[in-house]
């Protein structure tokens, strides 16, 4: 990580808070992980199957778009490539790409249209690695890494020439779009368990000073990953939330934790592991409360649709945002410690209380009491009562004892709101108060 981001360029990014994460390739026909070519040790030869039988007949990213705004999401990614070397677009440095299926369209042009027409903001993954490529050489993780006599393969291999190729399609997906928002590159592995037997790749393999200029030249306005070996905008950490704010120097950086709804990026037929609604939404709220995004991913099936299990989490963390999006939109982090089980976030002069927990009969909050003008659940804005008890007061029978200098009570009904996360929003007497 480095401290050295170029996020203060791009400030929707760290107001939108929830992204759609969109893994969609050649991985949707097999329907058993995205990384099928590799796990299965799949040859070219035999992964073109899959090739010839892509037909995306009922692929709307119009519908994308709708789902993602309905769930309060304001930017959208899809892997225009990944690891396998398919191409959603009509590149013209490969064959290996939709145009040449039964999809005979390149298929970004109407996924950048309709996210522009939804006035979300548009953004790309691309897969720095591609097992379809006959110069990129084969490693840990290459689906011909058992393959007898790997160096003599391997001999034939030329990075400087799939070096180019990845410089120009990047170059491709940054000319021939318009505006794009934010790119996610996927991923780098120089060192580690997955770099044993063979090198793995990093910043030299392509170059990734070269094409961060290059991309800051095509595209000045764009956000880029940490994921090419060297810093970048913001950091991603993956299938699991921060303890806190991610920090680099003493400074706190811009992180977006990426997480799928089932384990699986890609269409996973028979993995039914969903997390519900209510664990979805509180990881939103987790990771707003440390200063955080979430992208969150679906992986259509290979005919093009959101499957109904992936529709109705979207449909349920819409139904919260609904009523919750301005505790999370534009929202941050507060510098207070919570209740436990209770969440913090903070938009100007307005603080959000996330209760995890549903307490009985009342909340304590330290260091709040006469900082807070006014009290309501957000869901319905019906009044939370508001009380400061003297300190010096004792507990008798069926009356509460009194509670620390400077602590705030509110006194919440026997009833919990019928919402995935309750939240209770305080209105600060002024915004610096809690600085």
């Amino acid at each position: 990580m480095s401290s050295q981001v170029r996020i203060d360029h791009a400030p929707w990014f760290t107001e939108a808070r929830l992204g759609m994460f969109v893994h969609w390739g050649l991985y949707a026909l097999p329907a058993r992980h995205e990384w099928v070519m590799s796990y299965e040790r799949t040859s070219v030869e035999d992964y073109n199957a899959y090739f010839e039988r892509f037909d995306p007949d009922l692929y709307d990213p119009r519908e994308w778009a709708r789902q993602a705004k309905a769930a309060g999401m304001e930017y959208m990614v899809l892997t225009t490539k990944h690891h396998e070397g398919f191409c959603l677009w009509d590149s013209a440095l490969t064959n290996f790409k939709a145009t040449n299926t039964a999809a005979d369209r390149d298929l970004l042009v109407p996924y950048v249209e309709a996210l522009r027409e939804a006035g979300l903001k548009v953004g790309f993954y691309h897969s720095l690695i591609d097992w379809h490529h006959p110069d990129f050489t084969i490693d840990d993780i290459h689906p011909l890494r058992d393959a007898p006599h790997v160096e003599a393969l391997n001999a034939e291999r030329d990075m400087n020439v799939y070096r180019e190729y990845l410089h120009g399609q990047v170059r491709e997906l940054l000319t021939n779009y318009g505006k794009i928002d934010y790119l996610f590159f996927d991923f780098s592995y120089r060192v580690g368990s997955i770099a044993d037997r063979y090198p793995g790749k990093g910043r030299d393999d392509w170059d990734s000073g070269k094409l961060l200029d290059m991309i800051h030249d095509l595209q000045p306005g764009i956000i880029v990953n940490d994921r090419l070996d060297m810093p970048g905008d913001f950091v991603t950490p993956e299938q699991y939330q921060p303890s806190g704010a991610m920090m680099n120097g003493g400074k706190e950086v811009p992180w977006e934790a990426c997480q799928t709804l089932n384990g699986s990026w890609g269409y996973d037929r028979d993995n039914l592991d969903y997390k519900s609604v209510d664990v979805l939404v509180r990881m939103l709220i987790d990771g707003v409360a440390k200063g955080g995004n979430l992208l969150l991913n679906v992986g259509p099936t290979a005919r093009g649709e959101i499957g109904p299990r992936a529709a109705a989490a979207l449909a349920g963390m819409g139904e919260w945002m609904r009523t919750h999006a301005r505790s999370i939109r534009g929202a941050g982090s507060a510098n207070l410690v919570p209740p436990p089980d209770c969440r913090y976030t903070q938009r100007g002069n307005r603080l959000y209380l996330h209760l995890f927990a549903w307490p009985f009969p009342v909340v304590y909050l330290p260091g709040l009491a006469d900082k807070v003008s006014y009290a309501q659940l957000l869901n319905d804005a019906s009044e939370v009562v508001m009380e400061k008890r003297d300190p010096s007061l004792q507990a008798q029978n069926t009356m509460p004892g009194g509670q620390p200098e400077g602590t705030l009570t509110l006194k919440l009904p026997v009833q919990r709101p019928n919402v995935a996360v309750p939240v209770i929003e305080l209105f600060l007497n002024t915004e610096s108060e809690l600085a």
